[in-house]
């Protein structure tokens, strides 16, 4: 490395130390200052300014989630404000140290509340994340994709719970219904055209298996009523010339029999 080279490193970590400095003594000299204060306004936004450039850093730590670096900055920026409008000096630590953990707690609650497609308990969120991280260092480890037994055995968990975990992770991003599937044929289709939807004859299914043995119990004459109204679609009239009776009188024994099979139908389905 060029001695150029050298100075230059050296020059860069002096103005950012020198800027950090600057930042730190402004944002210690903010919190002396009361709200009201004339100053107020325009020095907490130069302290927050000085500082977006770290929430940046914090935020491209989770750059590999699937979430626009963009809306993650936002969030991180959050985090950095109520850093800002919260610390105090006489914490005794650092800046930096004590904004870290608000960045990143502001930006887990960002995925955890709002990026999950279908709502998931928080403590199974929680746990697939912890999961997703166990999984990624095993796999550094082994060199091969860990099973949920290992990941359990790292974590000191059950490996059912970690089976949920990954189901849960499926939730995370759930699939439209407009997406375009490619098919064998090599037609498209939308997913949501290839997902099967409830067929009604099922019900005309079960219920005609269970009128069977009811239909059994029914006397000659009233078989032959159900015969000639349903299959034959006979009229009514025409089923009472049939049978040497009014048409009224059809209507009655109909009414009878099939109010009875109604019943006789519920009883059995309890």
């Amino acid at each position: 490395m060029s001695t150029l080279t050298i100075e230059n490193l050296e020059a860069g970590r002096d103005s950012i130390a020198t800027e950090r400095a600057a930042a730190h003594a402004a944002l210690n000299h903010l919190r002396t200052l009361p709200g009201d204060d004339p100053e107020y306004d325009g020095l907490r936004e130069h302290v927050i300014g000085e500082y977006m450039s770290y929430a940046r850093y914090v935020a491209r730590r989770f750059h590999l989630r699937g979430e626009p670096a963009q809306d993650l900055n936002q969030v991180a920026y959050l985090g950095l404000v109520k850093a800002v409008d919260n610390f105090d000096p006489d914490y005794g630590t650092t800046f930096i140290t004590y904004a870290t953990p608000i960045i990143s707690g502001e930006i887990k609650r960002h995925f955890r509340d709002t990026t999950w497609d279908v709502h998931v308990p928080r403590h199974m969120q929680e746990l697939s994340a912890t999961v997703r991280a166990a999984q990624q260092e095993l796999a550094q480890r082994l060199g091969t994709t860990p099973t949920a037994e290992e990941v359990g055995a790292y974590l000191g968990l059950p490996a059912e719970e970690i089976v949920e975990a990954y189901e849960a992770v499926a939730a995370y991003h759930a699939a439209s219904l407009d997406v375009p599937v490619a098919l064998a044929d090599g037609d498209g289709a939308a997913l949501g055209d290839l997902l099967g939807a409830e067929d009604p004859g099922i019900d005309k299914v079960v219920n005609r298996e269970a009128l069977k043995p009811l239909l059994q119990e029914l006397t000659g004459r009233e078989k032959r009523i159900l015969l000639m109204r349903f299959f034959r679609n006979m009229s009514q009239t025409e089923i009472g010339d049939e049978l040497g009776v009014s048409q009224m009188q059809v209507s009655r024994l109909l009414t009878q029999i099939l109010d009875r099979l109604r019943r006789r139908l519920g009883l059995a389905a309890r």
